[in-house]
């Protein structure tokens, strides 16, 4: 399903934080089916891999990102040892108006992977930037649309600071993340499971 060569030839920008970005990673005759099969998210927010329904291609997309295949790469590429990390999956459908602030990713994430998933994209809004300070939205040195099979991917720092401007609506990115230990993956899923089920409640009595 993945293009291996063309995650294999992507280069890794070092400045000013480790990063690289892939338009192609997906086979084109394997997106209609993923689009098909993936989960029907309602609401807004970031919801765990395990609290979701989804389709057997979907599944495939899923196998996929955890194999070794790709972790091997992914560690050939940021110089690390991620074999006996535990990872972390989830996934987006909607955006709302609130989400896209600027931030870096927890320390307990070692290494983001988003994967897009919108078969187009012409807003301006929804375009995550990675950004050179906190401070400042448009101070950007890069800026990559949702569209399907477009993969970044970089090393949590201190200074790993990205957002986008605002968008509502259709906006589908998996989140794959590699953890510093086994009880901050609990953790997380803890979090993130208690988070989902807020949103969904909150959205059930509007």
């Amino acid at each position: 399903m993945f293009n291996y060569d063309s995650l294999g030839e992507a280069v890794v920008e070092e400045v000013p934080f480790p990063y690289l970005i892939l338009t192609d990673l997906i086979d084109k005759k394997y997106l209609e089916e993923i689009h098909k099969h993936y989960p029907d998210i309602k609401h807004s927010g970031s919801f765990p891999i395990q609290e979701l329904k989804y389709g057997e291609m979907f599944a495939t997309l899923v196998r996929e990102l955890n194999s070794p295949t790709f972790r091997g790469i992914i560690e050939d590429k940021f110089h690390l040892t991620l074999e006996r990390l535990p990872t972390m999956i989830t996934v987006r459908g909607k955006c709302s108006s609130k989400d896209g602030l600027i931030h870096t990713d927890s320390v307990t994430k070692v290494i983001t992977v988003l994967l897009y998933m919108n078969p187009s994209w012409e807003k301006p809004g929804g375009q995550l930037r990675l950004l050179r300070n906190k401070e400042n939205i448009e101070d950007y040195f890069a800026e990559i649309p949702p569209e399907e099979g477009t993969m970044l991917i970089f090393k949590v720092t201190k200074h790993s600071w990205h957002g986008h401007l605002p968008f509502e609506g259709p906006r589908r990115v998996i989140q794959f993340n590699w953890l510093t230990n086994d009880f901050i993956a609990t953790k997380e899923l803890i979090r993130h499971r208690i988070s989902s089920k807020l949103k969904k409640f909150k959205n059930f009595i509007k």
